[in-house]
């Protein structure tokens, strides 16, 4: 099942969607040089901005989620770095095909009093 709590990495560059999962995980593990297995959501688009392929490890295996939109572009922030983090409320925005780079962050804010 996929944890919230889980951090979500979007690979900015397209990738080609032939590539399947085994593919993915190698990109993952030696372009990216993170862990494929450790839990967390890796994004990936195609050029054409109108599919996602998503990979997560749970329990045992692997999952390769695919979205496609037959309306309209995802709309993806420029390519500065290879990779981002994207918060569960980014990836909702994004999935939604609502421009994250136009939403502002909500500021991260560390609770120190709980009475």
């Amino acid at each position: 099942m996929l944890s919230f709590n889980s951090k979500v990495w979007f690979y900015r560059k397209p990738v080609d969607f032939r590539k399947q999962l085994d593919s993915l995980i190698i990109l993952v593990a030696d372009l990216l040089k993170m862990d494929p297995s450790s839990g967390q959501l890796f994004v990936f688009r195609n050029k054409g901005a109108d599919k996602l392929k998503m990979i997560y490890f749970a329990d045992n295996g692997f999952w390769l989620l695919y979205r496609r939109n037959e309306d309209y572009r995802f709309k993806y922030p420029s390519i500065m770095d290879e990779y981002m983090e994207l918060s569960a409320q980014e990836l909702q925005w994004l999935l939604s095909g609502i421009d994250i780079t136009l939403q502002k962050r909500p500021k991260k804010i560390t609770a120190s009093n709980f009475f």
